[in-house]
């Protein structure tokens, strides 16, 4: 097994569409709580201890209204379900991780899963050590994006609007990478058509827990033809 750094080395490269990604909301997270009066301590604070991008910018308002503990927990429940499903999927791969295992569980954002799934350790890796170094080097960035942002902030005016598209793309490509190695499509096939599906009928802002929830069901229904298919790639 080679040593850290090289691991590093080797595993930076996989993270640089979310370093463009991150950077740029980070800064506009930044902004935004410099906006509302809170200081770099807050980004530094709130960026590096939740870690949780779109549930952040959901607490703004909440930390600029009366307190309602139960709202707030209900708010962050809807806003982050989705990280159940897929903390159930990285049960597996992290189940050799040892004493990387508890922050892997932290840092497991969209973007990470979305390249620890899609991307197989470089040669001569071990998959700790690939999970350990993506994870770490996209929570670097979105905690530091944030606190670049909250310094920039007072004093410096820019316009973030439409650069977020940098993430979109990246799961479009990580999906067409997938599905281009994938031994068995229809999986993916089915993700893609219970996102169309629900987007159509519960809207932007409410598709993703019933998209979630349908392809959880469907996965249920079809799992042993789909296991037949694939074998040790669906288990």
């Amino acid at each position: 097994m080679p040593g850290w750094k090289t691991a590093l080395k080797k595993s930076f490269p996989h993270t640089l569409p979310v370093l463009t990604g991150y950077l740029v909301l980070g800064l506009a997270y930044g902004v935004l709580l410099r906006l509302r009066g809170f200081g770099v301590g807050w980004a530094l604070f709130l960026s590096g201890g939740l870690f949780a991008g779109s549930l952040q910018f959901v607490a703004l308002g909440l930390m600029t209204t009366v307190f309602d503990p139960v709202g707030a927990f209900l708010l962050a429940f809807m806003v982050n379900a989705r990280h159940l499903f897929y903390g159930v999927s990285m049960l597996k791969p992290f189940e050799d991780a040892g004493r990387c295992k508890p922050f892997l569980i932290f840092a497991l954002s969209d973007e990470t899963f979305s390249i620890l799934c899609s991307t197989p350790p470089p040669e001569g890796l071990a998959p700790k050590q690939f999970y350990f170094w993506v994870s770490l080097l996209d929570y670097l960035y979105w905690v530091g994006g944030s606190v670049l942002g909250s310094l920039a902030g007072g004093f410096i005016p820019f316009d973030t609007r439409g650069m977020d598209f940098a993430l979109t793309a990246l799961f479009v490509v990580s999906f067409l990478n997938h599905l281009e190695k994938a031994a068995v499509k229809l999986p993916m096939v089915i993700g893609l058509l219970s996102a169309v599906t629900c987007l159509l009928l519960f809207g932007a802002e409410r598709f993703m827990l019933p998209a979630l929830g349908l392809i959880l069901a469907l996965f249920i229904l079809l799992r042993r033809p789909l296991i037949k298919m694939g074998g040790d790639e669906i288990q």
